[in-house]
């Protein structure tokens, strides 16, 4: 069994939004690891990262030129910038969140 490393250690994200939209989008470090990515990266397991936040829909995109996958999470905002009185409203904090996940390691 392969020991859980964390996401951070192999990829960097940035997150953005629009209304109460979130786009979190997360690249490997180095071109080997994308397909780890891929594998274990998904909208399913997106969801379930952001479960907190109640989202609607989790839609990924995978970008195999650009070593990232980027995720659509809509209605995990609360409302968005103009509704919402969380600290973060934009979002900006939470690819962090997803940063923090274990995943299996990689085979290399």
């Amino acid at each position: 069994m392969k020991p859980d490393v964390l996401l951070a250690d192999f990829a960097h994200a940035r997150a953005g939004d629009k209304g109460n939209t979130l786009n979190v989008a997360v690249f490997a470090f180095e071109r080997r690891h994308y397909a780890w990515l891929e594998q274990y990266l998904s909208a399913e397991t997106v969801a379930t990262r952001f479960g907190h936040r109640h989202p609607h829909k989790v839609t990924r995109h995978c970008l195999p030129q650009l070593d990232g996958i980027n995720f659509v999470i809509e209605g995990a905002l609360e409302g968005g910038v103009n509704q919402s009185a969380t600290l973060d409203r934009h979002g900006k904090s939470l690819s962090y969140l997803l940063l923090g996940m274990r995943l299996p390691a990689p085979d290399d």
